[in-house]
């Protein structure tokens, strides 16, 4: 049975810091770009991170230098921090396994002015 469990969400005052997580199981993880989109209420879901199994990463410019992402394939998990966040940033953040084609099930994030 394909898994992938994302942790992490939370409210959080602008300016703050939140570590989103995703646990992947039932999937080859290792054969599998790791992607983290996110999706606002009345607008479509959002690419904010990917990374390959060579770990080359890619951002959009509107959360670049803010979020990184990383992955420990030992664990099958991909993260995702986010620092410097912006009330713009809120949204339910969910994880890819991109080759797989199977998605989380979303983790909410809040970000107060």
């Amino acid at each position: 049975q394909v898994q992938l469990v994302e942790s992490g969400g939370g409210l959080v005052q602008a300016g703050g810091s939140l570590r989103l997580s995703c646990a992947a199981s039932g999937i080859i993880f290792g054969v599998n770009t790791m992607g983290w989109y996110r999706q606002a209420p009345g607008k479509q879901r959002e690419l904010v991170a990917s990374i390959t199994v060579m770990g080359s990463t890619n951002f959009p410019d509107s959360v670049k230098g803010r979020f990184t992402i990383s992955r420990d394939n030992a664990k099958n998990t991909v993260y995702l921090q986010m620092n410097s966040l912006k009330p713009e940033d809120t949204a339910t953040y969910y994880c890819r396994a991109v080759e797989s084609d199977q998605w989380g099930q979303g983790t909410q994030v809040t970000v107060s002015s």
